[in-house]
């Protein structure tokens, strides 16, 4: 289990820019507990709890099962008096700050603030008086509390009780952020991050870089009711990743109807390959096979991924079929194989170390393997 101490050693491990030279926006930094968004801070993680938040001993489960896996921050459901009083339990024993996730619901927003959530999750399509939303304001100012002014499409379109032509979607949507911003800071609270989810892979593209374009508060991104991780998976690298890789997004949360630790790896694989996070676990290439190939490329890639599990290093490993790409690939990993007829050739860091039968591949590799 990870250690509260050692949460913000993990969260700092990732840095962005690593290999592409992404250059994110610049925004200004929001303290949520312990953890600053914005600015130059790494990109963080979060996901959310998938039990009621009145079941205090699951949830603690999960967040730490989170915490171990690379999150940041965990929101959770509080859509009663039960949950806010569960949520001050929880809140005392969690490794890492915590978000309330609040809807329609004033008082329960301030009994979240009061139960010391790091932040809040207010939906402007849900929470609309003016003078509840100062109270919150109020609160949260008293408590040190940071607020996500977060829009969903399908509460914005909820709003009129019709349907809203996909063309004005966006606009729409940009339009609530605007509203809730200019109160906010009338109020003189600016301890807000931003963020506009939709189903939809392009509008939610569209409307980050509206929201991007707009402000310069931190922006949390991702697709809302993803789908099963199956489903999901690609729509949401699509939409996180091409936000991501032009500057946008200073959280990411990959909603997957599963188990939550998935979404945290899946988010991290995502920030990884934009080369905006270390990994702790190898990275395995495989060539796609073709009629060059003279052995069984996918079934050795299999026994090298087996071979490489509770790896928990950075160590990048290839697995090719011919000569054509193989060297090169070598040249970019720490360890290589590439196969030929009947025999195979070993790369370390790029240099030809070995050459060998076929059968022997598998063991001289994973020999090579733990030398790293």
């Amino acid at each position: 289990m990870i250690q509260a101490e050692n949460v913000s050693n993990l969260i700092v491990n990732r840095i962005y820019g690593l290999k592409m030279g992404i250059k994110r926006r610049k925004t200004r930094v929001v303290k949520v507990g312990n953890v600053k968004i914005g600015g130059k801070n790494p990109i963080v993680v979060q996901s959310m709890t998938k039990v009621a938040t009145t079941d205090v001993g699951r949830c603690l489960g999960q967040i730490r099962r989170l915490a171990d896996a690379g999150c940041g921050l965990v929101r959770l459901a509080v859509p009663t008096g039960a949950d806010a009083i569960a949520l001050s339990k929880i809140v005392a024993k969690s490794p890492i700050p915590l978000v309330a996730d609040i809807h329609f619901s004033p008082r329960l927003a301030i009994a979240s603030i009061e139960a010391g959530a790091a932040k809040i999750r207010l939906n402007p399509g849900n929470i609309k008086d003016r003078k509840d939303i100062l109270r919150i304001i109020d609160a949260a100012k008293l408590h040190g509390t940071a607020i996500r002014a977060g829009v969903n499409e399908a509460s914005i379109r909820d709003l009129k009780n019709e349907v809203v032509p996909e063309a004005k979607r966006v606009s729409l949507m940009l339009r609530e952020i605007k509203k809730y911003v200019r109160l906010f800071e009338k109020r003189g609270f600016t301890n807000l991050v931003l963020s506009a989810k939709s189903a939809d892979t392009v509008r939610t593209i569209e409307i980050n870089r509206a929201i991007s374009d707009t402000f310069d508060y931190p922006v949390h991104v991702g697709l809302t009711h993803a789908g099963l991780p199956e489903d999901a998976k690609i729509p949401s690298a699509i939409a996180i990743g091409t936000l991501l890789a032009e500057g946008i997004g200073d959280t990411i949360r990959v909603s997957l109807a599963g188990g939550s630790v998935e979404e945290v790896r899946f988010g991290l694989r995502i920030l990884g390959s934009l080369g905006l996070a270390e990994s702790d676990e190898p990275e395995l290439t495989v060539c796609p096979t073709c009629g060059r190939c003279k052995v069984d490329v996918v079934r050795l890639a299999k026994q090298v991924k087996r071979s490489l599990r509770g790896v928990s290093k950075p160590v990048k490993v290839a697995v090719m079929g011919c000569i054509v790409n193989g060297p090169g690939e070598a040249q970019d990993a720490d360890l290589a194989v590439c196969a030929a007829m009947g025999k195979g050739y070993i790369y370390r860091k790029g240099k030809k170390i070995a050459t060998m039968g076929e059968d022997e591949l598998l063991d001289a590799l994973t020999a090579e393997i733990k030398k790293l």
